[in-house]
């Protein structure tokens, strides 16, 4: 396990059982309009530096998120929030955690298993928020 301090959080984190199980992963399978759009935007890392620059330093492809959900659709965009699961345990949460911020990510255990069946325990997940462009070729729904 080694220890890893992701916006304020620290973490004990087993980047070999992450490693591990995203080599396997065949990523997120929801085929809605949605899912696909936030997936092709993940393909071309068409996301915040911060998002793709954490990510890259685990060895984590964005195309591979354990949970995606469309949020909500506006003048700005499609509002994203998404998540990446990790091996390991969150240690201490920085002092004045705030409501979710989705100018960076957090850190926060989300049971839903959809995305993330068989991972290692204990786990917990980077969850970050975004609004991105609709880049496929058919409307929005």
């Amino acid at each position: 396990m080694q220890h890893r301090e992701f916006w304020g959080y620290q973490v004990e984190l087993d980047e070999k059982a992450t490693a591990d199980w995203y080599a396997q992963s065949t990523g997120w399978g929801c085929e809605c309009g949605d899912c696909r759009n936030f997936l092709a935007l993940a393909k071309r890392r068409a996301f915040r530096a911060p998002i793709v620059e954490t990510l890259d330093s685990l060895g984590i492809p964005l195309e591979k998120a354990t949970y995606v959900g469309e949020l909500f659709k506006d003048e700005a965009g499609v509002h994203y929030q998404f998540s990446y699961r990790l091996a390991g345990t969150i240690l201490a949460v920085p002092e004045q955690e705030a409501v979710f911020d989705l100018s960076k990510g957090r850190c926060c255990h989300d049971p839903y298993p959809y995305g993330a069946p068989n991972f290692p325990e204990p786990h917990f997940d980077l969850e970050f928020g975004a609004v991105l462009p609709w880049v496929l070729e058919e409307p929005q729904k």
